[in-house]
C-alpha cells in the first residue's frame, strides 16, 4: 500500500496539474458546458443569450479554481467574488438554485477527471499517489463556493421578490385609483401581474375587523382548481383580482362557494368586469358588497346578491328618511307592538302579497294577519295593492336590515 503523499507533494501536485489544466482551459470550458446542457434544459427555455453566458461562466469558474488550487490567485483578490457574482446573476436570470449547484458539482467532477488523466498522460502516475489529497483540496473550495453561491442567490432572489412585490403593490393601488384608463397603463399592469389587459375579472375584498383577525386566510388556496388570483393586502382590507379560467359569469357560483368555506368576516364580491382598467369599479362594487353584510360574521356575497342594500349603502343619509317616509307613525308604535306588525308586513311581501301564505308563515289566523295589515296601511299612509308603495316598504324593512 503506498504511503499518504506528503502535505508538499500534495501542494507542488495542485500546481503542476492546474497549471497543466490551465492551458487548456478553453476546452475544459466546452466540455463542460455540453456537460451542463446536455443535463439541463432550463438555459434553452430561458433563452440563447443564458446559454452563451453559461460558457464564459464556465471558462471563468474553471480559471479561477484551477489558478486558486496552483496557489496563483493573488492575494488581494477575493476567490468568492466571481461566485457571489454567478449567484446573484442566476438568481436574476431564474435559472432554479439547484441547477446552479449541479453545474458545480459537474465543473468539480470534471476538473478532477482531467488531474487523473494528466498525471496519467503527462506525467505518467507521478503524482497519482497525491491525487487522494488533492481531491480533498477540489471538494473542500467548492464547497465553500457553493456556500457563498446558495447566500448570494437566495439574498439576490429576496431582493427581486421584494421589488416585484413592490411593483405589484404599486400597480395594484394605481388600478385600484383608477389609473388603469390612462394610456399604455392597463397593458403595463397586464405585463407585471401576468394577466390579460382584456381578460374579464372579478374583484374580492375583506375588510379588516376591530380585531385585526385576517377575515379572509389562505384566499389563493382556497381558489386553487377555480380560478387564478392575486391578493392585495391594504390598511383596512385585503383585495383580490380573480381572473376565471374561461367563462368568468358562469365561474362566479364557484368563487362564492370556494371563498365562503375560508371566510372569517364580511366578504364582497363584485360582478365581472373587462379588463383591469375596469378594476376601480370592481372594486367599489366589491367593497359596497361588502359593507351589507354583518360584522363579525364569515359571510361572503356578490353584489348582485345584495343590490337593494347595497343601493341604501350608497346614500346612507337617505335611510333613516326612506324609513320615516314609508313607515311612517308605525315606527313611533311601542316596541313589541312594532315588531309584530313589521314582521307580519315582511312575511306579507314575502308571500307575494298573500294573507293565507303569511299567516301559515306567521303560526296565526288569516283575519289576524288581515287586521294588522289594514293597521299597517292605516299608520303608514301606504297600500299594499300599490306597486310602488309595496317596493317602497320593502326598501325601508331591507334599511331596518342594515348593519350598524
Amino acid at each position: 500500500m503506498a504511503a499518504p503523499a506528503r502535505p508538499d507533494a500534495a501542494r507542488e501536485t495542485r500546481t503542476v496539474l492546474c497549471r497543466a489544466l490551465l492551458e487548456d482551459v478553453d476546452g475544459l470550458a466546452d466540455r463542460l458546458t455540453r456537460r451542463i446542457l446536455e443535463r439541463e434544459d432550463v438555459y434553452g427555455v430561458l433563452g440563447v443569450p443564458v446559454r452563451d453566458d453559461l460558457r464564459a461562466t464556465c471558462r471563468a469558474s474553471l480559471e479561477r479554481l484551477l489558478t486558486q488550487l496552483a496557489g496563483d490567485l493573488p492575494d488581494d483578490v477575493d476567490a468568492a467574488a466571481l461566485t457571489v457574482d454567478t449567484g446573484r446573476r442566476r438568481a436574476r436570470q431564474g435559472v432554479p438554485l439547484e441547477v446552479v449547484l449541479r453545474a458545480y458539482r459537474q465543473c468539480g467532477r470534471l476538473v478532477w477527471e482531467r488531474m487523473r488523466a494528466v498525471s496519467q498522460e503527462r506525467f505518467a502516475g507521478a503524482h497519482d499517489a497525491a491525487l487522494l489529497v488533492v481531491a480533498d483540496d477540489v471538494w473542500r473550495i467548492l464547497d465553500a463556493s457553493s456556500d457563498r453561491l446558495v447566500d448570494a442567490y437566495r439574498r439576490e432572489e429576496t431582493r427581486l421578490r421584494g421589488l416585484e412585490l413592490g411593483r405589484r403593490w404599486a400597480v395594484l393601488e394605481g388600478l385600484l385609483a383608477g389609473r388603469g384608463r390612462e394610456p399604455g397603463a392597463a397593458r403595463d399592469a397586464a405585463r407585471v401581474l401576468d394577466v390579460g389587459e382584456d381578460a374579464e375579472v372579478l374583484c374580492v375584498v375583506a375588510p379588516f375587523g376591530e380585531a385585526d383577525d385576517d377575515p379572509l386566510p389562505a384566499p389563493a388556496e382556497a381558489l386553487a382548481g377555480v380560478a387564478t388570483s392575486i391578493w392585495h393586502t391594504r390598511a383596512a382590507e385585503v383585495v383580490g383580482v380573480v381572473v376565471p379560467p374561461e367563462d368568468a359569469s358562469a365561474a362566479v357560483p364557484a368563487v362564492l362557494a370556494a371563498l365562503r368555506r375560508r371566510a372569517q368576516g364580511p366578504v364582497g364580491v363584485s360582478p365581472v368586469v373587462r379588463g383591469l382598467g375596469e378594476l376601480d369599479v370592481a372594486h367599489r362594487w366589491a367593497r359596497l358588497a361588502a359593507r351589507t353584510l354583518p360584522l363579525g360574521t364569515g359571510a361572503v356575497a356578490g353584489l348582485d346578491e345584495r343590490l337593494p342594500e347595497a343601493l341604501l349603502g350608497e346614500a346612507p343619509d337617505l335611510v333613516p328618511r326612506l324609513r320615516r317616509a314609508a313607515l311612517g307613525d308605525l315606527l313611533d308604535l311601542p316596541g313589541p307592538e312594532r315588531a309584530t306588525l313589521l314582521a307580519t308586513l315582511r312575511a306579507v311581501l314575502d308571500a307575494d302579497g298573500s294573507p293565507s301564505h303569511a299567516a301559515s308563515a306567521l303560526y296565526c289566523h288569516r283575519n289576524t294577519v288581515m287586521y294588522r295589515l289594514a293597521r299597517i296601511e292605516t299608520l303608514t299612509g301606504r297600500r299594499l295593492a300599490d306597486a310602488r308603495d309595496r317596493l317602497l316598504l320593502g326598501l325601508a324593512l331591507v334599511a331596518a336590515d342594515e348593519p350598524g
